[in-house]
């Protein structure tokens, strides 16, 4: 099913926000909110890295461990992680154990520290924000990448970041409302404040 879904309570839906409830709760209460916060945008493109080949759910059910193990996403602290932490983590039954991943996290949180000597993370990011949004009224009309966000790939593996590929970036600017991919019909549809309704 691709297009919207009519919930129990009455609101529209995409048919992946309309099943499991924690789902559900993550689109009626954060996806597609503009998120302008160095450690929650570091947190966000931490996860989408380890979502990579994975589902959603299954990185939102691990998110309370991966927020455990990576000191809540604190840059500064992910920063100075050592080989030792690696080997902690790849121990951590709680979180995705890939080693290349968490290499990546630790990478990121470098670049993220870095990059504050040129305007910091939020800035950069956002600065890839497009003139137009989409317009889906099925999720077959919902891009998995744009100009934008191979542009922000391209940028950010500049600086130092890795797992940051087109389509990681486009789901990461649909995560934090620099884009609205919200079905026309959904509820959600123009809540960010970013984009008219």
């Amino acid at each position: 099913m691709t297009g919207p879904v009519l919930g129990d309570d009455g609101l529209v839906r995409p048919s992946w926000a309309s099943v499991d409830p924690l789902l559900r709760e993550y689109y009626d209460t954060e996806w597609g909110m503009p998120v302008r916060d160095e450690q929650e945008l570091y947190e966000r493109i931490s996860l989408e890295a380890f979502q990579a080949g994975l589902s959603w759910v299954t990185i939102l059910r691990k998110r309370p461990a991966f927020r455990a193990a990576f000191a809540d996403f604190h840059p500064d602290t992910v920063a100075n992680f050592t080989e030792q932490d690696v080997e902690r983590l790849l121990g951590d039954a709680g979180i995705v154990r890939n080693r290349a991943k968490i290499r990546a996290t630790i990478t990121n949180a470098n670049a993220t520290v870095a990059l504050r000597a040129e305007g910091g993370l939020v800035d950069f990011v956002w600065s890839f924000q497009p003139d137009s949004t989409p317009e889906p009224r099925s999720l077959d009309q919902i891009p998995t990448s744009s100009p934008e966000s191979i542009a922000l790939s391209k940028a950010l593996r500049k600086k130092g970041f890795a797992f940051v590929g087109p389509t990681t970036m486009h789901a990461l600017m649909e995560a934090i409302g620099m884009i609205d991919t919200h079905l026309v019909d959904s509820h959600r549809r123009g809540s960010s404040g970013v984009w008219p309704r």
